[in-house]
């Protein structure tokens, strides 16, 4: 049985690697997060330590590490994206390895400066890129691996996910805190599209909005239309008591790919990879982390070229 800590347990995504923890049968012995609105420990691990303050969880790991039965094996990263980095660091450093939630950094420079504490401490991170890991896109991998070498596809990228007014006054809502929406929403989706089609040869934003961001992706092998947005009047349906308030599409060369199902096991297939030492790593995760930094750090070009369908709209 592996020991975790985790970073974060306050927070919107902290449950499911709690499950994710509980499944694969290991244990949680501290958890740190500035919010004490953390009851959910009770329906996963009760008796872990909980600390408000980062110097009790700091010393508190430190004293339990010199001790080869309490040290924790794992610390997992669930805190905002901006203090990540910090907190991979800080994981590394007390001997254990890190599972940190996408995106796993800000700015693709931070990835280069965690590879060097790597190496001097010998500690691994791996990130939480469930989208590789899902059946349906495990298929579109195969399927574009087994077409001609010189096929190019075309791609278009929807996703539109409902977010009231606090979004905008918590830290999501602060570009230098969650690197924007590129980066807060759509960094699996633009990993993904990598992953199956090859290098980047052309970014192109049309549109980059605190709500909502579009542009154009060529890839080696494909040429992606994308749209992301916040926006609840963006849905192609409207939302009413029980209906999703979500809304994903992917379409290659005019067909859809079916995938909005099958997302709810894939933090905990995620860790049974990462423990069985098959996690996605920092020359995994950069290429994406390249992809937002330009998104948002380049001009939009407006309603030029060729731009996702939503923006006619």
């Amino acid at each position: 049985m592996k020991k975790f800590a985790l970073i974060g347990v306050g927070g919107y995504i902290a449950p499911r690697h709690l499950r994710a923890i509980k499944d694969t049968g290991h244990t949680l012995v501290a958890a740190l997060d500035r919010s004490d609105s953390v009851g959910v420990l009770d329906s996963y691990f009760p008796d872990c330590r909980f600390f408000t303050e980062f110097e009790r969880f700091d010393r508190h790991l430190e004293k339990i590490k010199r001790n080869e039965d309490t040290r924790v094996d794992y610390v997992s990263v669930c805190s905002p994206n901006y203090l990540h980095d910090s907190h991979c660091r800080f994981g590394l450093r007390i001997g254990a390895d890190v599972i940190c939630e996408k995106p796993l950094v800000v700015n693709p420079w931070n990835v280069d400066a965690l590879a060097e504490i790597e190496k001097e401490t010998g500690g691994k991170i791996s990130t939480i890129l469930q989208l590789r890991l899902h059946a349906a896109i495990q298929a579109l991998k195969e399927r574009v691996g087994a077409a001609p070498v010189d096929k190019s596809f075309d791609i278009d990228l929807t996703y539109i996910t409902s977010r009231g007014p606090w979004y905008n006054v918590s830290w999501k809502g602060d570009v230098h805190k969650s690197g924007g929406i590129a980066n807060n929403i759509g960094i699996h989706f633009f990993d993904m599209l990598a992953w199956i089609f090859g290098p980047v040869k052309q970014n192109v934003v049309h549109l980059f909005e605190p709500n909502k961001a579009a542009g154009f992706l060529e890839l080696e092998r494909g040429r992606v239309r994308w749209f992301l947005s916040l926006d609840r009047n963006d849905l192609p349906f409207k939302p009413g008591p029980g209906q999703p308030k979500t809304y994903r599409s992917i379409t290659i060369d005019g067909r859809e790919v079916e995938f909005s199902e099958g997302f709810t096991e894939l933090h905990t297939d995620s860790y049974r990879q990462i423990l069985a030492g098959n996690g996605f790593g920092l020359d995994d995760v950069k290429p994406s982390i390249e992809i937002v930094s330009e998104i948002r750090n380049t001009n939009p070009i407006g309603l030029k070229g060729d731009y996702h369908p939503m923006l006619a709209k």
